[in-house]
């Protein structure tokens, strides 16, 4: 297996921040919860951290921009979702530091 090492590490250092881990999670959680459409509305999860709106922007512009969410806008609101791309290339390649 190729890994492309700057990929990963970009990717972990977007979720090195303790408040992108904790926003790039709740996404996941409200995501995994939503049968339905499969998304995270931001504005219902901002009420959760103690962040101004630019912060959680600039948050989400990182977890973006190292793919581990996509982002769409519906009228007023922004939607969230996790990468499952993303998410399964770090799977491999944690698989391979622990021997899974």
């Amino acid at each position: 297996m190729a890994t492309d090492t700057k990929r990963i590490s970009r990717i972990m250092k977007a979720l090195a921040n303790e408040n992108r881990l904790k926003l790039y999670l709740e996404i996941a959680e409200r995501q995994q919860a939503d049968f339905e459409d499969n998304a995270c509305a931001v504005t219902s999860i901002m009420c959760l951290f103690n962040l101004s709106a630019p912060t959680i922007s600039h948050h989400l512009k990182e977890l973006s921009n190292a793919d581990l969410i996509t982002t769409e806008r519906r009228g007023k609101f922004l939607i969230a979702r996790i990468n499952p791309q993303t998410v399964d290339e770090v799977r491999q390649v944690l698989s391979v530091v622990i021997g899974d």
